[in-house]
């Protein structure tokens, strides 16, 4: 039954979140220092303020009271302090993550809206100088590493042409007041202040990220995309659908694409997981204000109780996303449905 397919899929969410903070706090345990600096964030805390750490955080007490401890603090929104900024490192999460996330939405509504048409047209001229151009230029951009494009792009568009700029999110000429965190949002809410200019400069500051961090996603789901129609061409009921007298754009529009995007929509939500691990790099590069350059920046700084936050953070949206992303698919797909009620 369904309900039975949803526990399961439930039961194993539970397992990979009690996995992620099992070692998210074995962390603290691992980095070098004392354990009470790095699961509190204080450097030479005094006597009186060690004993109420100590107590806080159950320190003299078994590791699995320690372990519940930690979970009712990460629930409470109590993560630690950051050793180099002395601020709590959950809202530094909060503050952060939306550029992130921002980036990372852009940089897929860029994959979807160029990578599946492109493989559509690819599997349409198939063998034929189209599909050629397409898998060259999908293959050229799946092997050529995103730092390196980024400082390609940075070089030409920025150095050389001067028409996009560096880094940042806005120009230091705009003030935007953080409303949700999230720029284009924020300066919609404000009315578009400076007569819309702050909006199109953060767009001039957005567009190099996204297109480097569009990249890879962009690649796959052309292949992939291509290959999914491919395989529902080659079906019987649309070679039936051809012997009637059906053109391609016919049967491509109105039988195969329909099949085809299915197994599409589920590696839309794998890319997406993706994309925040790439989001890392390329934050770093256009010096953009996210958690994942935060989190770059903490492990020089050696800030473990932000690198054990922003590896939380991270990970417990990299499995939602995945879990989101099959769930989606398992309701889309009659195939699955029918697994998930038990049936062939």
């Amino acid at each position: 039954m369904l309900f039975e397919y949803l526990l399961r899929r439930f039961s194993l969410l539970l397992f990979m979140v009690f996995t992620l903070t099992v070692f998210t706090f074995s962390l603290s345990y691992m980095f070098p220092g004392e354990l009470l600096t790095n699961v509190s964030g204080q450097v030479n805390p005094s006597f009186t303020q060690s004993q109420q750490l100590t107590e806080k955080y159950h320190l003299n007490e078994g590791v699995i009271v320690q372990y519940l401890a930690f979970l009712q603090r990460i629930l409470q929104g109590d993560w630690g302090v950051s050793l180099s900024s002395g601020q709590s490192v959950f809202d530094h999460v909060v503050k952060l993550f939306p550029a992130t996330l921002e980036l990372c939405v852009y940089a897929l509504l860029v994959s979807i809206f160029v990578g599946i048409p492109a493989g559509i047209i690819a599997s349409a001229y198939h063998k034929r100088w189209p599909e050629k151009v397409i898998n060259s230029l999908s293959l050229l951009g799946f092997s050529v590493p995103i730092f390196w494009l980024a400082l390609l792009l940075i070089m030409v568009f920025c150095l050389g042409l001067g028409l996009f700029p560096m880094s940042g999110r806005i120009g230091l000429l705009y003030e935007v007041e953080p409303i949700s965190n999230f720029i284009l949002l924020d300066i919609v809410l404000q009315g578009f202040p400076y007569q819309g200019l702050a909006f199109v400069d953060a767009l001039h500051h957005l567009a190099l990220p996204t297109i480097v961090l569009a990249m890879y996603p962009t690649t796959v789901l052309i292949r992939f995309t291509r290959d999914s129609m491919l395989d529902v061409l080659e079906q019987n009921y649309i070679k039936t659908a051809r012997a009637k007298g059906l053109n391609r754009r016919q049967l491509i529009m109105h039988h195969a694409l329909r099949n085809a995007l299915l197994p599409v929509i589920k590696q839309i939500g794998l890319q997406f997981s993706t994309l925040i691990t790439l989001a890392m790099i390329t934050e770093v590069i256009f010096s953009w204000p996210g958690v994942g350059r935060w989190l770059i920046d903490s492990i020089y700084q050696r800030d473990y109780p932000a690198i054990q936050g922003g590896l939380l953070a991270v990970s417990m949206f990299v499995i939602l996303a995945n879990m989101l992303a099959e769930f989606s698919h398992t309701l889309l797909d009659p195939l699955s449905r029918n697994q998930a009620h038990g049936k062939v």
